[in-house]
């Protein structure tokens, strides 16, 4: 049978209901497109907590309570010396294996800690330079062939041995506390090691708001996989860091930073194998693993040294705060609600915030 003719009434009343049909699909469409935007901003949304300084002379001035403090010793020597003095300072003797823990520094990086200044110190422990690869596309420190290269590169071969941890894959530590990860996954050799000095370049962070101690020892000593999962939230694990990796709430990826620095520092006899050292110098608002950083606009400030990684980092971030030319590394912080860190790895039991400042200038 052939097509039936239809009158005009008839193709006026088909073509009406064509169109209320597809009004109805745009209109569910809409309905679920706004409902999705919402519920992203809404995931998406975190509040931008304010600064405000932690050293104990300064709270109690102000009439703020604190439940306990840390010491925090400072040196404005930038110097081989200096850094033998915070060291020094510290009262430790690691025996065994010694890991010395820093950034090896993206290629093309200029700002990573120079090996002529930390090269006595490590020396004088016998330390092997350890280090994870890198979980981002672009990076020439993602397969450790080509990290390698950039160690020898940057001139942290002629100074000790590296190690890149993670070069025979990762284990699972167990995060004790935490909120979104249950286990970290860290470089395999990080086993090999009795002891850690964390050597840490603080500076900004494009993703964290600043670098500091316990970035060196959340992302930094993560597996590449690792570092996915930090990033994600406990969610992702497959390299590289991907745009569904970086959907994550700022807080709940700050949040994971804190919690696997909690697992590195329990796994090391809650921290009594672990010791932290920052330099405060080449500071600009980006992070070394980035190839092409923004210019250093700050001046050297010095160096601190704790037992206590969140002391340290916010005393770190109070002296950025202290001084007139921090403005941009002030914003950045800001922006991305860095300080977040320290509050939730107070909170878990990391550490303190709030710390003495141990001038060794003075002493």
């Amino acid at each position: 049978m052939g097509k039936k003719n239809l009158t005009q009434e008839e193709k006026k009343s088909r073509l009406k209901k064509r169109l209320i049909t597809a009004l109805i699909i745009v209109g569910v469409l809409a309905v679920i497109i706004t409902a999705g935007v919402i519920g992203y901003k809404k995931h998406m949304h975190y509040e931008i907590q304010p600064h405000e300084f932690y050293n104990v002379e300064r709270m109690e001035a102000e009439g703020r309570s604190y439940n306990a403090a840390s010491d925090v010793y400072f040196t404005r020597d930038i110097s081989p010396e200096g850094l033998e003095r915070m060291y020094e300072a510290l009262d430790v003797n690691p025996t065994g294996n010694v890991g010395v823990k820093l950034s090896t520094g993206e290629a093309g990086n200029p700002n990573y800690l120079d090996p002529n200044l930390i090269k006595d110190l490590v020396q004088s422990v016998d330390g092997t330079i350890i280090e994870c690869n890198t979980a981002y596309s672009g990076s020439k420190r993602m397969e450790t062939e080509m990290h390698m290269q950039v160690a020898r590169d940057h001139g942290f071969t002629d100074i000790a041995d590296v190690d890149i941890m993670d070069r025979d894959g990762y284990m699972a530590i167990p995060v004790q506390g935490g909120v979104h990860l249950q286990e970290n996954w860290v470089g395999k050799n990080l086993a090999n090691y009795d002891f850690i000095m964390v050597l840490t370049h603080f500076k900004g962070h494009p993703m964290g708001g600043f670098g500091g101690a316990m970035k060196n020892i959340s992302i930094g000593i993560a597996s590449s996989e690792g570092k996915v999962r930090i990033h994600s939230g406990g969610v992702f694990k497959k390299p590289t860091i991907t745009l569904a990796a970086l959907t994550i709430n700022q807080d709940v990826f700050t949040d994971s930073m804190a919690e696997a620095a909690k697992s590195v520092y329990d796994y090391e006899n809650h921290g009594e194998n672990i010791i932290f050292i920052s330099v405060l110098n080449n500071m600009s608002v980006d992070c070394d693993c980035v190839s092409n950083p923004a210019e250093v606009d700050m001046h050297d400030i010095g160096i601190m040294a704790s037992r206590d990684p969140v002391a340290i980092d916010q005393a770190c971030v109070d002296q950025v705060f202290e001084v007139e030319d921090g403005t941009s590394l002030q914003n950045r912080i800001l922006s991305l609600n860095g300080l977040n860190i320290l509050k939730h790895a107070e909170e878990i039991g990391l550490g303190n915030r709030a710390y003495r400042l141990i001038d060794m200038d003075e002493e």
